[in-house]
C-alpha cells in the first residue's frame, strides 16, 4: 500500500469514527466516502500547502463546492498536517470551527463557505481572474448532482470563453445524488457538456491514486475538468451504492462492522 493509499484508509477510519461520534444527529456519509482519494491526492501531493499559507493569496487554492463532503476535506487536511487531530475531532460540535458544511475561516485553513450547491465554480472564476491568484492553480470539487445547477454551466462557459487554464474542476461522478440515481433525475452527457463549454475533459478512476495523479499532471491551455468515476460510500460494503446513506447515522453495530472492514483492508494490503 503506497503512502497516499494508507492516508486514504486512515481518512476512512476517521470518517467512520466521527460520524459514529455525532450520534443520532447523523451526517453525510456516502458522499464523503466517495471523494476520499481525490482530496488525499490534492492535499497530500498536489497543493503543497502549509497552515500559514492560508493567510496569503500567494498559493494554490482548493474550493469544496460540494460542501456536504466537508468531513473528507477535513480528514485530508489532517493527513497533510494542516490541521490537528483535536481540530478534526471538533467536527460538527456546536459553535465549532469545523461544521458539517465548511464556513470560511482562513485561520482554520478553510478557504470557502459552501453548502448551497452550484456556486464554487463561479467563485473560482473570480479568483482565477484576480491578479493575486493568476500565477497559481485553483482546484474546485463538484458533486454529480450539483451539475444540475444552472450556475455551474454559466461559470463553465465563462471559464471556457476566457481560457482560465489555472482552473481544474473535479467532478465526483458517483452516479447518484441526494434523491437517488442521477440518470433518473436529470440525465445528460457530462463529458459533452464540459467540452461544449470549452474545457479539456479527462476521465479517470477517482479511487485510483496513480490515475488521479496522472490526470492532475496533464497540462492544457484550456480550463481542465477531471471526471472522476467514483462509488458512493466507497470502502464500506453495506454503504456502497445505497441511496439511504447519503445522510444517515452509524449505530454501534454498524460502527463495528465498518471499522472491521477497514482493518481487514489494511491487513490485506500489508500494513
Amino acid at each position: 500500500m503506497c503512502n497516499l493509499e494508507f492516508k486514504s484508509l486512515n481518512a476512512r477510519k476517521n470518517i467512520v469514527e466521527l460520524i459514529h461520534t455525532v450520534g443520532n444527529n447523523g451526517a453525510h456519509v456516502s458522499p464523503v466516502l466517495s471523494i476520499v482519494e481525490i482530496v488525499i491526492v490534492l492535499f497530500c501531493d498536489i497543493l503543497k500547502l502549509k497552515r500559514k499559507d492560508f493567510l496569503t493569496n500567494n498559493r494554490n487554492h482548493f474550493i469544496l463546492s460540494k460542501g456536504h463532503g466537508a468531513l473528507a476535506y477535513y480528514c485530508a487536511m489532517y493527513e497533510a498536517g494542516i490541521i490537528t487531530k483535536d481540530e478534526l475531532y471538533s467536527f460538527d460540535v456546536d459553535g465549532g470551527d469545523y461544521p458539517g458544511q465548511p464556513s470560511k475561516n482562513l485561520d482554520k485553513a478553510i478557504e470557502y463557505s459552501s453548502g448551497t450547491l452550484g456556486l464554487g465554480l463561479s467563485y473560482a472564476c473570480g479568483l482565477a481572474m484576480s491578479k493575486d491568484a493568476k500565477a497559481h492553480n485553483i482546484y474546485v470539487l463538484l458533486g454529480n448532482g450539483e451539475l444540475n445547477e444552472g450556475s455551474v454551466w454559466e461559470s463553465a462557459m465563462f471559464a471556457g470563453f476566457n481560457k482560465l487554464n489555472n482552473i481544474t474542476a473535479i467532478v465526483d461522478d458517483n452516479s447518484m445524488q441526494a434523491d437517488g440515481y442521477s440518470n433518473d433525475i436529470l440525465s445528460f452527457d457530462i463529458k459533452k457538456m464540459w467540452e461544449a463549454c470549452g474545457w479539456n475533459v479527462i476521465e479517470c478512476d477517482g479511487h485510483d491514486i496513480n490515475d488521479l495523479k496522472k490526470a492532475f499532471d496533464i497540462k492544457t491551455s484550456l480550463p481542465k475538468v477531471i471526471i472522476a468515476k467514483t462509488i458512493k460510500g466507497k470502502g464500506i460494503s453495506f454503504i456502497e451504492g445505497r441511496p439511504e446513506w447519503h445522510h444517515n447515522r452509524i449505530t454501534d453495530e454498524q460502527y463495528e462492522l465498518a471499522m472491521n472492514e477497514l482493518y481487514q483492508q489494511e491487513i490485506k494490503n500489508g500494513n
